[in-house]
């Protein structure tokens, strides 16, 4: 969430930056400058009384040696009264803070300037594209269609034991899934990411501590009987590591990247889009975390889509990244860019990774801090991305490499299928 300090040094700018996002900010900025002012004033009274009546104490047992008893007495009552102010101000502070709380978690990070104008995906600007577009042989189909030819994924199945969006994979469908996951996996420890395995379900408080909670609750999968939600992705069980700790400075940027699977209700989800892995509610996807200065994380958000970018390129698909416009955002985030890549088949782009700076609005939340040099402590930022989401990179690696011969596989995954074709 966003500091107090930022809001309060200028709430204008604030409004104006979050329109940006297109969320309408005034109301809500001036609901929490009121209630930063009550909070302040009724902390200030609370210390005050405070005070006085340490200061009486003192005074009590001054007039107690002096003999003063009657004094002592009346001093003693005005402090029982003191003492019951005190406790009807502590109960106000706890509540200004708890409504100051509420009204924090509703507004959005403030994008960054290199944020372009827009409200919808189509207002996001390519920064950047590479690889080849395929030409299919006649009588290409899509993922759906040979996946049932070649018996790789059995989705009516996944429907018997679950429901939609829980396909089952299935011979070299699986094997494919356990190879891609072991490629991302390696590819990231080899680029300095230490490897994390973390629970699938988390609590309220790593649920709030990355944003997914209150802004994503209708998204994620709850039991409520334990109130325990199944994770949307690793970034909220990796990144809440570091909830309530402060780091060392030579110890940044923190490195991490984890395996999971992810749930997903995708509530409102319908139509072509979503046939077959395009849209999922149960998917495997690798994450990577960072955690850095905020002196260094824009350029830590480089090095993180260069190597996305890196993962794309192996797996020779077509691919293209895209800067998000601020209509098109995520809640928490600064600045996003989206890796696509086109599937032939289909004639579509499909998003495959996200990677966000998060700046410090996830570690404001977390109370994640780090210690300076000079021994000062301040919020870290946060950066994660998808590295990657498997389902719509197995869905473009069919379509894209299916051959009248079979389904041939990239180079760089043979090793790790122990297969160079499907057939």
């Amino acid at each position: 969430m966003l500091t107090l300090k930022t809001i309060n040094d200028n709430p204008e700018a604030v409004i104006l930056k979050l329109a940006k996002k297109h969320f309408d900010a005034k109301e809500l900025v001036y609901k929490v400058l009121d209630e930063d002012k009550r909070r302040k004033e009724t902390q200030s009274e609370l210390d005050g009384l405070l005070s006085e009546v340490n200061s009486k104490s003192k005074s009590i047992g001054a007039l107690m040696k002096e003999g003063k008893k009657e004094e002592a007495e009346t001093e003693r009552n005005f402090v029982q009264e003191l003492k019951v102010r005190i406790q009807s101000l502590e109960a106000n502070l706890k509540e200004a803070e708890r409504e100051l709380q509420e009204l924090l978690v509703l507004l959005p990070n403030i994008p960054s300037d290199e944020v372009p104008e827009g409200r919808v995906a189509e207002d996001n600007v390519i920064e950047k594209t590479g690889g080849i577009v395929p030409q299919l042989e006649e009588g290409a189909v899509p993922h759906w269609d040979l996946a049932k030819k070649y018996d790789l994924i059995d989705f009516e199945l996944g429907v018997k034991i679950s429901g939609a969006g829980f396909p089952v994979y299935k011979g070299k469908g699986a094997r494919l899934q356990r190879a891609l996951i072991n490629f991302f996996l390696d590819k990231a420890r080899e680029a300095g990411y230490l490897e994390v395995q973390p629970p699938y379900v988390v609590n309220a408080a790593s649920g709030y501590g990355t944003g997914q909670l209150p802004d994503k609750e209708g998204q994620m999968y709850h039991a409520t009987a334990d109130d325990l939600y199944l994770i949307p992705t690793a970034e909220v069980p990796v990144t809440n590591i570091y909830r309530d700790t402060i780091l060392e400075e030579k110890d940044l940027p923190i490195k991490n990247t984890a395996y999971s699977a992810c749930f997903r209700r995708e509530a409102g989800s319908y139509g072509k889009d979503v046939r077959g892995l395009n849209r999922l509610h149960q998917f495997d996807k690798v994450e990577i975390v960072r955690i850095d200065t905020p002196e260094h994380s824009y350029e830590s958000l480089k090095e993180m889509v260069a190597y996305v970018e890196s993962l794309v390129t192996e797996l020779e698909l077509p691919w293209r990244i895209l800067r998000l416009c601020g209509g098109d955002m995520s809640f928490t985030s600064a600045l996003t860019f989206d890796f696509e890549v086109f599937s032939a088949a289909q004639q579509r782009w499909l998003e495959v990774s996200s990677v966000s700076n998060f700046e410090s609005y996830q570690a404001n939340r977390l109370k994640c801090r780090y210690r300076t040099t000079d021994k000062k402590t301040q919020l870290v930022h946060t950066l994660n991305g998808s590295a990657l989401a498997l389902p719509r990179i197995v869905a473009a690696l069919l379509e894209n490499n299916q051959k009248s011969d079979g389904i041939h596989i990239p180079k760089a995954l043979v090793p790790y299928t122990g297969f160079d074709i499907i057939d």
